[in-house]
């Protein structure tokens, strides 16, 4: 017997939406029977990523190139969509990239930089969001990173806006649970992307990816890097009926490589 998730014709958002988690997550939802819209910057990509998720799933797919570290983009692309389809049920604040240093090594504006995608671009989304989740529930899950709670030297300022984005995950979800708006947040570790598949081919040419994905340097207790789906289902997952009772908590999807729960 398969797990009921609720998730035919609701709507949700994903913002970093046409590549990596984004563009899986927006999959299965779509492979679910939800509506999805899909943000980035490059249009080009989103046209791609849309056009795939259609062609797989037969769903309507609502996709703008859009800059969430942008105020007026955020609000912007919550209205469109609430308009496309008519409201929006979830929220799916994905947008980010890595970028680790160490602390002496760069100037204010990487700061600002990395708080206004990381940070600023879920305030923003998830305050134009609330009206349309308030009429009938839903949910927001913000993708973060499991170094925010495990930051080491050279992490910054990833691991200290990632930290920043769990906080306001947990003090977003006691002010809205009244409305039946559940908020969760995923700590990502090692996986598949764009950045580690541009590290494997630089440093280990010669080693096919399962290899590359399984080198004990990487650390991980299950043994190799995780592919997007493995997030993208705990994701669909946590924004699902199936989740229900489920809110202002964090879970590690790494392979168990993080030092805490």
């Amino acid at each position: 017997m398969e797990m009921e998730l609720g998730l035919k014709n609701k709507t949700a958002i994903i913002t970093g939406g046409s590549k990596g988690i984004g563009y899986s997550t927006a999959l299965h939802l779509a492979k679910e029977g939800a509506n999805v819209a899909i943000f980035a910057r490059d249009e080009a990509y989103l046209e791609k990523a849309a056009n795939r998720i259609k062609e797989e799933t037969g769903r309507d797919v609502f996709y703008l190139a859009k800059d969430v570290t942008k105020k007026e983009d955020c609000y912007s692309l919550v209205e469109e969509t609430a308009k496309h389809f008519n409201g929006i049920d979830i929220l799916i604040n994905n947008a980010g990239t890595s970028m680790a240093f160490p602390f002496e090594e760069f100037e204010s504006d990487v700061w600002e930089t990395d708080l206004d995608l990381k940070l600023f671009a879920a305030i923003h989304c998830s305050k134009a969001a609330l009206p349309y989740l308030k009429k009938q529930g839903g949910a927001i899950v913000n993708v973060t990173a499991s170094m925010a709670k495990t930051p080491g030297a050279s992490s910054m300022p990833t691991s200290v806006s990632r930290a920043a984005g769990m906080a306001f995950t947990k003090a977003l979800s006691k002010e809205v649970g009244k409305y039946g708006i559940r908020v969760n947040t995923v700590c990502i570790g090692l996986i598949r992307s764009d950045q580690i598949e541009k590290k494997w081919k630089r440093l280990y040419p010669d080693l096919s990816w399962e290899q590359f994905s399984r080198l004990e340097e990487h650390q991980v207790p299950l043994g190799r890097i995780g592919e997007t789906e493995e997030a993208a289902k705990v994701i669909t997952f946590l924004v699902s009926d199936a989740a229900s009772y489920i809110s202002g908590t964090s879970i590690n999807i790494d392979g168990g490589r993080a030092g805490t729960l």
